[in-house]
């Protein structure tokens, strides 16, 4: 796993680094862009939210979702497996296109987004 120690996310004590679960959602037909965070959770510790850019074609439905998470365990494993996935129009970037997951996990846990001048306009 490659990636900064704020790119980790421990969900019943395994470490699962963002990128490789961002990478794996991008091997689904449908997925076009992901990003992933990790929020705050009772029981795991940390869950994995993920939020999803579809591809041309593709509408968001409650059969996706499902087989969104079923393809994440098969790639990953199911601890892997998103307790929330967000189908979004577009991500938080900065001009140089760099995911801004601080802007995301604000916005999901209702908190100040921070500076955010380095937004991509």
């Amino acid at each position: 796993m490659i990636g900064r120690v704020d790119d980790v996310i421990k969900v019943s004590g395994y470490r699962l680094g963002t990128a490789e679960i961002e990478s794996a959602f991008i091997t689904h037909h449908a997925v076009a862009e992901a990003a992933v965070i990790g929020l705050p959770h009772e029981i795991k510790g940390m869950a994995i939210h993920a939020y999803l850019i579809l591809k041309a074609g593709n509408e968001p439905s409650d059969f996706l979702v499902d087989d969104l998470r079923k393809h994440i365990a098969h790639e990953l494993g199911p601890i892997a497996k998103p307790e929330k996935i967000e189908f979004v129009q577009s991500l938080p970037k900065t001009r140089s296109g760099k995911i801004m997951r601080r802007v995301l996990k604000a916005r999901a846990q209702g908190l100040s987004e921070g500076d955010i001048s380095t937004l991509e306009e």
